[in-house]
């Protein structure tokens, strides 16, 4: 089971966007703001609540309460009402569109999704400014650290919905994906992470995935062939090397293992 956070950590790193204005804007207290009922977004937005409450509502149906410690994504094509609170509303703002639109990753990136940050962020707060400053620049450079800097948001945003909802096993499972990363090139069973830590298979193999959207020895397999991946192409070493190298003694076995997951044979990457 993929979580929301997980899949659009995918979509942004498999669909470009192209990142237009950076905004911050007040509105005033109790307000109804009805621009866009009529004339539908023609952008993704990322929206990050920094004052008061508004409820925003898309296409009549959608709605959405925000306060500090809330983002909102995407919202392309969309009729959209926003209902501001008593104390009105304030809100950094980030226009975005996926560079093919028609894609699964797009379409997924053009939904709305709320998520969870800590309700006072000073990295986003910061992040938020630096963009502003570069997205006033018609200097190339900055223009792309407007982008780079998108990336780092979102990343940022997506990696505290992550925390928000793991907040009792994250430790536990940076610490199981970081030994994981030492010792990839020696044997490895679920029995063995899981006792590592005092737990059940069962249990732990849940939090794992709940974390990081894959099984530990999904995890496991994909760290070991994405570091054979880089060795390959360096076109320094054979196949049997590689294999040994990132923790299967089996040749044949690590090469099936290869093009089941990578879509070629592991001799296709060596130069």
């Amino acid at each position: 089971m993929a979580y929301p956070h997980e899949e659009l950590a995918q979509a942004f790193v498999k669909q470009p966007v192209e990142v237009f204005g950076v905004y911050r804007t007040e509105m005033e207290a109790s307000t109804i703001y009805d621009g866009h009922v009529d004339r539908p977004t023609t952008k993704c937005a990322v929206i990050i609540s920094l004052r008061g409450q508004a409820e925003f509502i898309f296409n009549d149906t959608e709605r959405f309460k925000l306060e500090p410690g809330k983002v909102l994504l995407g919202g392309m094509q969309k009729k959209l009402e926003i209902h501001t609170g008593s104390q009105g509303f304030e809100y950094g703002l980030l226009h975005y569109i996926p560079v093919r639109i028609g894609t699964e990753n797009a379409q997924r990136l053009m939904e709305v999704q709320m998520l969870q940050t800590p309700p006072q962020s000073p990295e986003l707060v910061q992040l938020l400014e630096k963009l502003q400053k570069a997205s006033s620049s018609p200097d190339t450079m900055m223009l792309l650290e407007k982008k780079t800097l998108f990336y780092q948001l979102i990343n940022r945003i997506l990696q505290s919905e992550r925390m928000q909802l793991n907040k009792s096993s994250y430790s536990l499972v940076e610490e199981a994906t970081a030994y994981i990363h030492d010792h990839f090139d020696e044997p490895i069973t679920l029995h063995q992470l899981a006792e590592r830590f005092g737990l059940k298979p069962k249990y732990f193999s849940s939090l794992f995935q709940r974390y990081t959207g894959i099984g530990p020895i999904d995890y496991l397999i994909q760290y070991r062939l994405n570091r054979a991946h880089e060795l390959l192409m360096t076109g320094q070493f054979t196949v049997a090397a590689v294999a040994i190298s990132v923790g299967y003694q089996d040749a044949y076995y690590f090469s099936r293992l290869f093009k089941k997951h990578k879509g070629s044979s592991p001799g296709f990457f060596q130069f």
